[in-house]
């Protein structure tokens, strides 16, 4: 059963009726047809704290090898991302190909922007709603939050049930999130769903969707995270598998090696396109 609990409110930081800026389109470079995003945990937060002003809906994905690999035989998945705000590169093979273009980006994966978003709430004033996980996880997540950050204000949590929900829930969940003026709603609802369900309801939402997946378990403690030092020499992907060996196995041992067979071939393709150039 879904439990759910919003704080009913407006968006004082929404400046209303009347011209919006137009923020300039954020630099993308090209992985397996992925459009990731020229980013850093830095810029990532800067620019979502600037999306909060003008309550319009918008989408990120935050994208691994994983993710990329099945968007290869999807193409509903696929278009997703590519009519996506901004998608940040997760795995650090994304981060490396990026650095081997000459780009300046940066990890930007789930669990690190949301501790770094809420960590400046506070001060931004932005408000949140956690949307997703098991039963229980979404206001575990809230009050471990609130917590850590003082001041941090929650709009509303809610864990979905695990099957469609009917039209009439699904409207009432899109009324609860847009009383509560939440400027970010964060989804933990896992990959593919996650994002089908951010496309699905972001005209519909005066918000930022952020899909997130694991960091809900991250945060609360309920699945243990890679140490630092692991994170560091890009090595998380091993802590996850040696945890959940029977469920990551094909993941990692599978579609890792055939995403670096893929991601050769179109470096190799496009440096032949150039003629021979490193560019």
């Amino acid at each position: 059963m879904a439990d759910f609990v919003f704080e009913s409110g407006i968006k004082t930081r929404n400046p209303g009726p009347g011209p919006q800026r137009t923020e300039r389109p954020d630099e993308r470079f090209d992985v397996l047809g992925i459009p990731v995003s020229v980013t850093t945990l830095d810029d990532a937060t800067a620019r979502i704290e600037r999306w909060a002003d003008d309550n319009r809906g918008r989408m990120i994905c935050i994208r691994d090898v994983h993710g990329v690999m099945r968007a290869q035989d999807d193409p509903e998945l696929m278009a997703l991302h590519q009519s996506a705000d901004m998608v940040t590169p997760d795995g650090m093979p994304l981060v490396l190909l990026g650095k081997l273009k000459g780009l300046k980006i940066e990890r930007t994966c789930g669990p690190d922007l949301m501790e770094q978003v809420c960590a400046r709430s506070p001060a931004s004033g932005l408000k949140h709603y956690f949307y997703g996980g098991q039963e229980g996880i979404a206001l575990a997540l809230a009050e471990h939050m609130e917590h850590r950050f003082p001041g941090l204000r929650i709009a509303g949590h809610e864990c979905p049930p695990f099957r469609p929900l009917t039209q009439e829930e699904d409207d009432a969940v899109v009324d609860r999130i847009n009383a509560s003026g939440a400027d970010i709603v964060w989804v933990g609802l896992s990959t593919p769903k996650q994002e089908m369900w951010m496309r699905d309801h972001r005209a519909r939402l005066g918000a930022t969707l952020i899909g997130v997946g694991a960091a809900f378990d991250f945060h609360t403690g309920r699945v243990e995270r890679a140490p630092e030092w692991m994170q560091r020499h890009t090595l998380e992907w091993l802590h996850r598998l040696l945890c959940e060996p029977r469920r990551l196995w094909r993941r990692y041992l599978l579609m890792a090696p055939k995403f670096v067979i893929l991601s050769a071939m179109q470096m190799l393709s496009l440096q032949a396109g150039r003629g021979g150039s490193p560019r």
